[in-house]
């Protein structure tokens, strides 16, 4: 399949390129691909979240109901040790640990909103496919991924119910994958990033 742009990763970073790519230029195909079984399946449950980039990407989310419903009202900071906790005055952290204006959070259902906005805008998203492989072209550019392989034992032999992946190829390829991305480490190693 051919798309303008293919990113692999539905977390708040791949969904963020496709909600602006698609502000950008509305006529752009843009594929997005989630190896979990549904958006926000693989990332983390819970964050602290300063909202500024979402007021930048998406200025009216909070008429959009985005589900960003539990302002931080106090930070506490503690020492851990095997005696226990000590808690350490706020007046000795650093101005970036101020969490006056963010938001608790879950991580998953801010990915499954972003994702509904991105569906909005027309792009596809395909959750339950992962990505096992960087397709490259002639020049050494990636052109592309696969995607939805199974059947390959852990060994990497093929097993009987193997059935092979679809080639999604772009003008452009956003790794999205988060920080143990396969794909990620293969592309990094390739062009010694």
């Amino acid at each position: 399949m051919e798309f303008d742009v293919v990113i692999v990763g539905a977390g708040p970073s791949g969904l963020a390129a496709a909600i602006r790519l698609k502000q950008l230029n509305a006529d752009l195909s843009i594929v997005v691909v989630e190896k979990g079984s549904e958006v926000g399946a693989h990332i983390l449950s819970g964050a602290v979240i300063d909202p500024i980039a979402l007021n930048e990407l998406i200025p009216d989310w909070k008429d959009k109901g985005a589900p960003l419903n539990t302002p931080v009202t106090e930070d506490r900071f503690y020492m851990l040790g095997p005696q226990g906790a000590v808690r350490l005055p706020n007046k000795l952290m650093p101005p970036l640990m101020d969490n006056h204006g963010n938001y608790a959070v879950s991580l998953g259902n801010i990915c499954r909103w972003l994702a509904g906005e991105a569906e909005g805008l027309g792009v596809e998203i395909y959750p339950g496919f992962a990505c096992s492989e960087v397709l490259y072209r002639e020049d050494g550019s990636v052109r592309g991924v696969v995607a939805g392989v199974v059947g390959i034992a852990k060994d990497g032999h093929k097993k009987d119910d193997y059935q092979p992946g679809m080639e999604l190829h772009g003008k452009y390829i956003f790794i999205a994958e988060g920080v143990r991305g396969s794909l990620a480490k293969e592309v990094m190693a390739k062009y010694d990033l």
